[in-house]
């Protein structure tokens, strides 16, 4: 157990972990099936489902259904309760979150989400908007640490907006600090200046403690991955950054094994797009996370690929795709669910700490793709387009199948 960094995540061989993982049969190296159920009791984990809006319930369905064959296959049973929260939560109850969906959230071992939003609620006042909901179950489940990879699947690689020489081998993971900075820090709010003219207004925070967290969660990642941690800040101009940059450096004394950089947000908005295969590793504030991870997804070529994972000290993970509820084709069966799928993936690797479960989703959407499945996002000449529904069939051909999926 790793005694300088607290975060909830299973052990899994990962960057980090603090909970053990169930123990597993041993077994052949090239062996993906679990030991007969006579021989050992089947584990059970207990997942809170918030498909929210959009396209978000038709995405939660084929991973649940994704979730629950990978599960039977490795011995592993799965309580699932579906609540509502976002948009759907309002025409329910009136407000985004409802205290029974936190509850049973806070509950439950990890929290699957789909989307949320619409222009339906756009209007509505802020404390009404289902992004509320979003803010408000990020504070109730005390996660802190958003984990967001963005890799590009040779497989798509004709699928990004850049040079393929560009895009071909990127594979990177933006660690973003959730909770702190100028989505939280007060003062906040409208005003009126010595001139009397209207005044908005928002204050970029960050304590020792916050920033520590973080870095030590990005330093473990970077360490499991290739030894590179880039920090992204704007040191030459905040005072927040300033200390940020001050808290990293000293944290990396701690990780002699981790090459550490440091690069202002703007330079690092250009890398991202000029020679992202220079980044291995990115850890970053709240606000430049949200903005570069949003960046580097769209280097993949869609964000219907890319799942994410958000943890904290204790409790359950939260586990959800970047794209957004896509109201212009919800229900329509063109959504993408490969980002649930992976999302669910990430929480059984993250979050439950079972990896072979985990490998045997991520094998099945490498397979999937290589047998040419697409749905419209990713889609090019000589592939199959299909829908959300049949893309997720097809991945549970391939979850069932005796053999691992080549990579």
């Amino acid at each position: 157990m790793a005694a300088s960094l607290h975060l909830n995540v299973r052990s899994l061989n990962a960057p980090f972990h603090l909970k053990p993982v169930a123990k597993q049969s041993p077994r052949p190296a090239t062996s993906i099936r679990c030991a007969s159920p006579a021989a050992a009791p089947p584990k059970r984990y207990s997942i809170t489902l918030l498909p929210g809006d959009g396209i978000g319930p038709e995405v939660i369905s084929v991973a649940k259904n994704v979730l629950k064959l990978a599960g039977s296959v490795e011995g592993i049973d799965f309580i699932f309760q579906e609540m509502p929260m976002g948009g759907a939560a309002l025409d329910l109850t009136g407000v985004p979150l409802p205290e029974e969906t936190l509850s049973a959230a806070q509950k439950a071992d990890a929290v699957l989400l789909g989307a949320i939003g619409g222009y339906k609620w756009d209007k509505n006042e802020k404390h009404l908007k289902p992004e509320t909901g979003l803010l408000q179950l990020r504070e109730g489940l005390k996660v802190f640490a958003n984990l967001r990879p963005a890799t590009v699947l040779p497989q798509l690689v004709d699928s990004s907006t850049l040079k393929k020489e560009v895009a071909e081998g990127v594979d990177l993971m933006v660690v973003r600090e959730l909770t702190g900075g100028i989505y939280f820090g007060k003062p906040r709010g409208f005003g009126t200046n010595e001139k009397g003219e209207e005044i908005g207004f928002n204050t970029e925070v960050y304590a020792t403690y916050e920033i520590d967290r973080i870095a030590r969660v990005a330093f473990e990642i970077a360490r499991k991955r290739r030894g590179q941690l880039c920090s992204v800040d704007k040191a030459n101009v905040l005072e927040a950054s300033m200390l940020w940059r001050k808290r990293i450096t000293a944290i990396a004394a701690d990780y002699p094994d981790v090459e550490l950089s440091h690069m202002y947000v703007d330079n690092a908005a250009m890398q991202l797009v000029r020679y992202p295969k220079q980044f291995d590793t990115i850890v970053t504030n709240n606000i430049f996370g949200d903005i570069l991870s949003d960046e580097a997804s769209m280097i993949t070529g869609s964000i219907g690929m890319l799942p994410s994972a958000s943890l904290g000290e204790s409790g359950p993970g939260l586990f959800e795709p970047i794209h957004g509820s896509a109201p212009d084709i919800a229900g329509q069966d063109k959504a993408n669910p490969l980002a649930t799928i992976l999302s669910a993936a990430m929480l059984l690797k993250y979050g439950l700490g079972e990896v072979n479960a985990a490998n045997r989703i991520e094998n099945a959407v490498l397979d999937t793709l290589n047998k040419g499945f697409r749905t419209g996002d990713i889609y090019s000449a000589g592939n199959k387009l299909v829908g959300c529904k049949e893309m997720g069939e097809a991945v549970l051909k391939s979850v069932d199948s005796p053999v691992p999926a080549a990579i």
